[in-house]
């Protein structure tokens, strides 16, 4: 624990420690009733687990400030259920475990750059550009005078992820994804 914060100084999105776990403030209010001391309402989230809760605290209670550092790092390789990271300052390479990264493996290639939150050294989450441009690997071409509006085919990406896109798209092509929901946004260049 690298110090202490009063519930006077909540914000939304701060980083709080409590009972040696990391949360986030998701949402907290002030509350000063006719009789009694004053206390404070919040909702936070575990940075390690992800489950949410919301305790009330005494107005004046102090939690401890997390030992959380944030680093930009790029994406190297992965060697089994490890992905490989490189820090673009210091050049310390470390892994992060398929479990940390979730859903965002999918739209990992080398040389891409990521946001790891670390917690006492260790990865707790990793944060990728809104959308990121890979190529399509395999899908099915579409046919001729087939131009119904709005429908899309399976494609699967250089990284293996499969995303349903429109029936002009063709293998070669480059595509723009969006990792947040991991949706095809446009096609950034055909495919030669």
């Amino acid at each position: 624990m690298a110090g202490v914060i009063d519930t006077s100084e909540f914000k939304k999105g701060m980083k709080i420690e409590i009972d040696g776990e990391p949360f986030e403030i998701v949402e907290f209010q002030h509350v000063k009733p006719g009789k009694g001391s004053a206390f404070v309402r919040t909702s936070i989230r575990s940075l390690i687990s992800g489950r949410v809760l919301q305790p009330t605290m005494k107005s004046g209670d102090k939690v401890g400030r997390p030992d959380i550092e944030e680093f930009e790092m790029q994406y190297l390789y992965v060697e089994g259920d490890d992905y490989y990271f490189m820090d673009n300052k210091s050049f310390e390479q470390t892994f992060v475990s398929s479990k940390v990264l979730g859903d965002s493996k999918n739209f990992l290639k080398p040389n891409v750059n990521a946001n790891i939150l670390f917690f006492n050294g260790k990865a707790l989450a990793v944060s990728l550009p809104n959308s990121v441009d890979l190529t399509v690997k395999k899908c099915d071409p579409g046919a001729r005078g087939d131009t119904v509006s709005g429908a899309l085919k399976p494609a699967i990406l250089e990284t293996g992820y499969q995303v349903m896109v429109p029936l002009f798209i063709n293998e070669g092509d480059v595509l723009k994804i969006d990792t947040r929901d991991g949706k095809y946004l446009t096609r950034v260049a055909t495919g030669g």
